[in-house]
């Protein structure tokens, strides 16, 4: 076995394959030289100089999982089970792709001093010392990582301004009105949030936009989004969708034979909202090894293989909030609000035909862990009961309440 990817799902393949009786070899191939590390804490505890890392807790000598770290992987030969990596090739009976996304870059901002992603615990580690000096920071883009990172700077001390060329934060990932509220969240931390702002160059020191505005910068991090991280597949053969992921099937296989793909690097066929999904969360990092490993290892004759079709599911902290997402809502025919989005909590719920599809929560966990197991099962809801944030979302059921905890 051997696994490109030392990230969430790389790793999570590897223990998955054991725990579920893989007794062959495991190898982890990785890109970056470190100890393979979670990335969720470096918009956070490491960016603010709270932890040092946020290295995985896995023993992976006692695993019998083989780390070689620091190698760049070139291409893959599926005709001869093959991996070209720049120290030579490496052999495998069944691969598993699990390289995960990388950031989409500024246009002609790349070699400027001053710029940063935040995507490696490299870029964390050089982030530090911006916040810690309280910089003047200009973050590129108002979706979930520019949220969060104007969230970490702010508390830090630095003056942000937060330029998003859509008319509102998480443009392309929610719908206009459910954007708009989060607009206030920037004002009342002390972020100057500009929408219809198009960066038109980046010089040392400043941002200038294309109405000629110039916006002062000691640094300037660009969240514009990710794409998958698939160019050394390129010529493989193995089928890529159209944004650069693998395109797997219903099991996680890639279209080659003994190859399979997990995690942000990877689409997959989903019965439930009938369509393909390519998934950018660490949760679908975390859950889509098991259905690898199953399939792998294989279960006793007769058991149907493993199908991987979740509920997608996120969060992010940012200006003192906690906003949770399940499902996936591009489908809903319906849209109802709990709570009002002025205030600290309020919850927004998708409907399709009368069932709950997705769910955003902010403030309110309970509606998420309740509304995710009822997206699950498919439970008929009653609109009026869902509309009062009174009562719990189990009891909102056009079945009457649930007796479920």
């Amino acid at each position: 076995m051997v696994v490109v990817g030392a990230g969430m799902a790389g790793v999570q393949t590897a223990v998955a394959l054991r725990e579920q009786g893989f007794t062959g070899t495991v190898t982890l191939i990785g890109a970056e030289p470190h100890q393979p590390y979670d990335r969720p804490p470096l918009s956070k505890a490491v960016l603010l100089g709270k932890a040092e890392g946020s290295a995985f807790d896995v023993d992976f000598e006692g695993l019998g999982i083989e780390l070689r770290l620091g190698r760049e992987v070139l291409g893959v030969r599926p005709g001869d089970h093959e991996l070209d990596t720049a120290i030579g090739p490496v052999p495998y009976d069944v691969l598993v792709l699990a390289g995960g996304a990388e950031p989409i870059r500024l246009p002609g901002a790349e070699g400027v001093p001053g710029v940063h992603l935040l995507r490696t615990l490299d870029d964390a580690e050089r982030l530090r010392p911006v916040l810690a000096g309280q910089h003047d920071v200009v973050v590129v883009g108002a979706g979930w990582i520019g949220a969060e990172f104007a969230t970490a700077a702010r508390e830090a001390g630095c003056a942000v301004t937060v330029v998003e060329a859509a008319d509102r934060p998480l443009a392309g990932a929610l719908p206009p009105e459910v954007a708009a509220p989060m607009a206030a969240w920037y004002t009342a931390s002390g972020t100057v949030l500009r929408t219809h702002a198009r960066v038109e160059r980046v010089e040392p020191g400043a941002v200038v936009l294309d109405d000629g505005t110039r916006l002062p910068a000691g640094a300037v991090v660009v969240g514009i989004g990710a794409r998958p991280a698939t160019a050394w597949l390129a010529g493989s053969g193995i089928e890529l969708g159209r944004h650069g992921e693998v395109v797997a099937d219903e099991r996680l296989r890639a279209s080659a034979p003994d190859v399979y793909a997990v995690g942000d690097c990877a689409s997959f066929p989903s019965a439930r909202y009938g369509e393909r999904l390519l998934v950018h969360h660490w949760d679908n990092a975390l859950q889509g090894p098991r259905t690898v490993a199953a399939n792998i290892v294989g279960g006793p004759t007769g058991e149907p293989p493993a199908v991987y079709d979740p509920v997608p599911y996120f969060w992010s902290e940012q200006f003192g909030r906690f906003v949770q997402y399940a499902g996936h809502h591009p489908s809903a025919d319906t849209t109802l609000w709990r709570g009002d989005p002025s205030g600290p909590a309020w919850t927004v719920c998708w409907l399709r035909e009368g069932r709950l599809v997705a769910l955003l929560a902010v403030g309110r966990p309970r509606d998420l862990a309740q509304g995710r197991r009822l997206i699950e099962s498919g439970t008929p809801m009653d609109p009026e009961l869902l509309r009062d944030p009174a009562r719990p979302l189990k009891a909102a059921t056009a079945q009457g309440p649930s007796d479920r905890p």
